[in-house]
């Protein structure tokens, strides 16, 4: 049984209870992205009393995130922490009665599954579209509800996807315009971040109690700073001949010709390199010839013409000071060989 005493107020409320509480207690969340998204919704989920949560995220900290990350200090980011590993470590100080894992990785058709299959609910976090639409396949392969999320600017968008019942992403944005800027190009505010954060973790909440009435079933769009909101019904775009959820789904974002090797990443000034794998200390020795190296117990980074290189223990590097994915992958084959 769970103390419930620490979650008294929480309680109280009528649609949640005791009984709520405890289902709560025996739940396992995913999280996808621990940025600003995951790492608020993180912090409300261990809150309200989660049994378990599982944060993936590929990055770490840097200053520009403090803006709106709620878990994150400037010592995160001189110490250049991963984000997952930060997280984890205020969130352990938050509620220390609750199992929480961090994994520092690339989100992947290959690498996810495993985790998904564990997982009671997965949460969206990320900040791109080619990762939503892996979670989507996957989410809809192994028949575990997840909940999209997005924002950019002052606006933000959210919708509950259940598999064999809702519509998906691929059926959603056949019919609705997403974002077309990113928080690269117009920036993105704190609130909004909030707002759908917000939307999700209740939703996570009712699905987990098995609340099933109270789970909406519209896409909710705003802006915050021009008093838009809008919930749309989609339910009319779920699609039989869908390749994610139809009648023969062929799941399209998990085969290998789909998978992206090098990417922009949104909001950065940086490309990410999916390469091969090093161990840290031979990757230090290895840099050392350009400059000073610093390192930690998860990468290894280096400034070299201006742009800082930032290796990972899975393969994947960071080249910062580009948006170019050539001239990343120049410097890149430049220095491994």
């Amino acid at each position: 049984m769970t103390d419930i005493t620490r979650y008294h107020r929480q309680t109280l409320f009528h649609p949640i209870g005791e009984v709520g509480q405890e289902k709560l207690a025996n739940k396992h969340v995913l999280l996808i992205g621990c940025g600003a998204l995951g790492s608020s919704a993180a912090e409300m989920l261990a809150r309200a009393g989660i049994g378990e949560l599982t944060l993936i995220d590929r990055d770490y900290v840097e200053l520009t995130n403090l803006q709106r990350q709620h878990l994150f200090t400037e010592e995160d980011v001189k110490n250049k922490i991963p984000k997952v590993i930060a997280a984890v470590n205020k969130l352990q100080v938050i509620n220390s009665e609750i199992t929480i894992n961090s994994v520092v990785m690339d989100a992947t058709a290959d690498n996810l599954a495993d985790y998904i299959k564990k997982a009671d609910l997965i949460i969206d976090a990320t900040d791109n579209f080619d990762t939503r639409f892996v979670i989507n396949d996957l989410a809809h392969k192994y028949r575990v509800p997840w909940i999209f999320g997005a924002c950019v600017g002052s606006s933000g968008m959210t919708f509950t996807i259940i598999p064999g019942q809702t519509p998906c992403l691929n059926c959603l944005l056949k019919v609705t315009p997403v974002f077309g800027a990113t928080c690269d190009a117009i920036g993105v505010i704190g609130p909004a971040v909030q707002m759908v954060v917000t939307h999700q973790v209740t939703e996570a909440i009712k699905i987990l109690i098995d609340d099933t009435k109270h789970i909406r079933s519209q896409l909710i769009i705003f802006d915050l700073w021009n008093n838009h909101y809008q919930s749309i019904d989609v339910s009319r775009s779920k699609q039989a001949n869908c390749t994610s959820c139809g009648e023969l789904p062929t799941f399209p974002s998990l085969s290998y010709q789909n998978q992206t090797k090098s990417e922009v990443l949104c909001g950065r000034d940086t490309v990410q390199i999916r390469g091969k794998q090093y161990s840290l200390g031979d990757l230090a020795s290895m840099l050392s010839k350009y400059g000073e190296v610093q390192t930690n117990a998860f990468l290894v980074s280096v400034v070299i013409d201006s742009m800082r290189l930032v290796f990972f223990h899975d393969g994947r590097t960071f080249v910062h000071g580009t948006s170019s994915i050539e001239e990343a992958k120049k410097l890149y084959y430049q220095v491994i060989g």
